[in-house]
């Protein structure tokens, strides 16, 4: 008797919610659950005293779920997590000197923020081109999306903060988090293609 192996072969274009096969609904929560998520890494913070920008997961939670969502989907899951910043929701990292609401948006680390929407359509993009298939251009996703978070995040701390410029922003608001969040983005490559095993690599 032989044992026959059926093996699922999936599109190299779409999303793991495609692969899933979600209906509109669990889509809808999907969307909701990065959200939460990266509301929850926001107050996962660690504020450092040489910068006021805190320490978070928020950057890894905003990848993956861009990636893992695609474009569309991951751009509005951010796109929620602002808004309901900007109604006053104490969703943004705690902290002793910025407010939370409008305030927080246009101060010192507005830029990281209003970020997220773009990184998340961006490491969303890519993987929905398959690039989130294999660890390695897994990786690559990921690392455009933290690329467009720090140059946002520097470029308006430079702007906000005039007295600081440039070189002084970039040594606040870019070198003491690279190596972290660069290892960050390495091991949350992981995650994709381990999940796209699950449902069955595509040919």
């Amino acid at each position: 008797m032989t044992t026959r192996v059926v093996r699922v072969d999936l599109p190299s274009t779409g999303t793991l919610l495609d692969a899933a096969d979600l209906s509109g609904a669990l889509r809808v929560a999907a969307v909701l659950f990065v959200t939460v998520l990266t509301t929850v890494a926001a107050q996962i913070s660690i504020p450092l005293p040489f910068t006021p920008v805190p320490f978070t997961l928020q950057p890894m939670v905003v990848l993956l779920g861009g990636a893992a969502l695609g474009a569309r989907l991951g751009m509005s899951s951010q796109i929620l997590y602002l808004a309901l910043g900007l109604a006053g929701l104490p969703v943004f990292a705690a902290s002793p000197v910025l407010p939370q609401g409008l305030a927080r948006l246009l101060g010192p680390t507005g830029g990281y923020l209003m970020s997220y929407p773009a990184a998340a359509f961006v490491a969303g993009y890519l993987a929905t081109r398959g690039l989130d298939r294999r660890y390695a251009t897994s990786a690559l996703a990921m690392a455009a999306g933290l690329a467009i978070i720090f140059a946002s995040g520097v470029a308006w701390m430079a702007w906000g903060l005039p007295h600081l410029g440039g070189s002084a922003a970039v040594r606040a608001g870019l070198l003491p988090f690279l190596p972290a969040d660069l290892i960050k983005v390495l091991l949350a490559a992981t995650v994709l293609p381990a999940a796209w095993k699950f449902f069955g690599r595509p040919s």
